[in-house]
């Protein structure tokens, strides 16, 4: 039996000129996951990312601790949906059935709240029959492409070995609705509650893939207690 850990990255920088940079405590978030790595003897064979900056440089700071150098792949199936672009061609669209967005949307969406509210909505119009729009990867491309990412990384690695993937929010969760056997009106259940760097554990042997916990962010909650740090973040 071989292991995966799903890791998403630490907070990125929500409402600076550029988000794909860590902050100061998304930073903090990758170094205590690594030491939590390091220090339960979670010693990884390889580590694959997206080629996002917050990506590439959670993994980056995680595999500082561990005893050897560890292989880094990029994956580019692993980088985030891109939510952006869908909030620029669906919003008009989303607008046309949900009066609730149009309010949010003219207020500037400078609220994070307003802005996971009006990205839940977003997504949930993507994933729907009702989305065909050629200027956007749609959700079957993208959902697609998640899944044969994960089928490559275990054929590629094989049996008996740690992997790392650092990755995001809406990747780890259409991973993990996959494994389930969940469809995509599912998936934002398990996109909007996962915490930044929080650990998902998956077994897997040949093409049989399961999860065993989902989303896991206790280590830095204790760690952060034990060091005085407030370390959990959403977004």
């Amino acid at each position: 039996m071989a292991t995966i850990y799903l890791v998403r990255h630490g907070q990125a920088s929500f409402g600076a000129e550029n988000y794909d940079k860590l902050s100061d405590l998304g930073c903090r978030q990758a170094a205590v996951a690594g030491e939590y790595f390091r220090d339960q003897g979670i010693h990884f064979d390889a580590v694959y990312s997206g080629d996002l900056s917050r990506q590439r440089n959670t993994a980056r700071l995680a595999i500082a601790s561990q005893p050897a150098e560890v292989p880094h792949h990029i994956d580019v199936r692993f980088n985030e949906i891109k939510n952006d672009e869908q909030l620029k061609y669906l919003t008009p669209e989303v607008i046309k059935i949900n009066s609730k967005i149009e309010a949010m949307v003219d207020k500037g969406l400078s609220s994070s709240k307003d802005y996971q509210k009006v990205i839940e909505a977003v997504f949930n119009y993507w994933v729907s029959p009702a989305c065909n729009d050629a200027r956007l990867q749609s959700w079957a491309e993208f959902s697609g492409g998640a899944r044969q990412a994960m089928t490559d990384v275990m054929q590629e690695q094989g049996a008996g070995k740690t992997i790392g993937i650092f990755t995001s929010g809406g990747t780890l969760a259409t991973i993990v609705a996959q494994i389930l056997g969940l469809d995509g009106g599912k998936t934002y259940q398990l996109y909007e509650p996962i915490f930044n760097c929080s650990v998902t554990q998956l077994f897997y042997s040949s093409s049989k893939v399961s999860l065993s916990y989902y989303n896991d962010s206790s280590f830095l909650q204790v760690l952060g207690q034990q060091q005085g740090e407030a370390l959990l973040s959403y977004r």
